[in-house]
């Protein structure tokens, strides 16, 4: 690394070195180029050198103490086979700013037997902030979970994973994944195709998840069988959904009486997801409420039903996505 440390400041610097077990795994903790390492210095404000299977970490005490505690947690996880890639280390560095972090990432026993980690065919999901580590818990621990709050901060994703997850180890028979198929300019009927040609726009966001946890012959077979339905709201009248697990995404695009609907689908041995982001729908002007705000209203406080409620300080994209979500909250609609 060739760039100059800050000249320091007398009483506002400080310097550590950490040392890391296992050498050959440290290409993959720097990056390529060191790009990991110049990330921290670019988002925490210190200067790092590495030298050998050392690290010094140069800048303001608490910046200091962020980076150590980051590079030593994205050690920690490359040990678990994780891979490290940008949207990883954000979410670490957010991490620390609260003082759970260390709670959050080992908890019950943390490492490879951690339980707050969902193992899927294609790859093990660790939480990336508070947040995610408590909805986690709730996915395995309830019945009905409302999961509330903006894009990118893996309320759908994680259900998902749960959902397989459950569906591979047999615990349920079916994963049914749902959304409203809310039409934002285009009338269904002028778009082209069969009515499966015009509904699967709106489901790609859950296709996505599934591919990214299951290989795609898995999930094409898995699809054909019936073991996997991903279908819009509509279809789910009429029906109860036993032994299933099941997820509905965009949640806050549904009427009070399509949620009503979806939710009285609860069946024997079965778990049911309600994701969506209260501050964000795309109902038609004539549409009274959202069946997700009316929803929440109701069934806050009923046994059997958690809530998980996520912030712009858990966005796990791009950290500008975050910056998005704070900028529309300050802001009256």
């Amino acid at each position: 690394m060739s760039r100059k440390p800050v000249p320091a400041r007398s009483g506002d610097r400080s310097r550590v070195e950490v040392s890391f077990d296992k050498p050959q795994l440290l290409p993959r903790l720097f990056g390529e180029f060191d790009s990991n390492l110049l990330a921290l210095e670019e988002r925490l404000g210190v200067y790092i050198t590495a030298r050998g299977d050392r690290v010094g970490i140069e800048g303001s005490a608490d910046s200091v103490a962020r980076a150590r505690e980051v590079l030593q947690e994205l050690h920690h996880r490359i040990l678990r086979g994780e891979e490290i890639d940008p949207g990883l280390i954000d979410a670490v560095i957010a991490m620390t700013e609260q003082p759970t972090l260390e709670g959050i990432v080992r908890a019950d026993g943390g490492g490879a037997g951690s339980s707050i980690m969902i193992r899927t065919r294609k790859k093990t999901i660790v939480p990336r902030t508070a947040a995610q580590a408590s909805y986690m818990r709730q996915l395995v621990g309830h019945d009905i979970i409302f999961a509330l709050g903006p894009a990118g901060t893996g309320k759908t994703y994680l259900a998902v994973a749960q959902a397989v997850a459950q569906l591979i180890t047999g615990s349920v028979q079916r994963l049914i994944l749902s959304r409203p198929a809310v039409e934002a300019g285009e009338k269904l009927g002028f778009l082209p195709g069969d009515m499966k040609e015009k509904v699967d726009p709106y489901l790609r966001p859950l296709y996505d998840a599934l591919h990214d946890c299951l290989p795609a012959e898995q999930v094409e077979r898995r699809i054909a069988s019936g073991e996997i339905e991903i279908a819009p709201i509509a279809f789910m009248r009429g029906r109860t959904l036993a032994d299933a697990f099941v997820i509905l995404d965009e949640a806050q695009n549904t009427t009070p009486a399509q949620m009503k609907m979806f939710l009285t689908r609860f069946g024997q041995n079965s778990r049911m997801v309600v994701c969506g982001d209260p501050n964000q729908t795309d109902l038609p002007g004539g549409v009274a409420a959202s069946g997700l705000a009316d929803a929440t209203a109701r069934l806050d406080g009923v046994e059997g039903i958690a809530f998980a409620r996520f912030g712009a300080a858990d966005v796990v994209r791009h950290p500008i996505v975050g910056r998005i979500v704070e900028a529309y909250e300050g802001k009256d609609a």
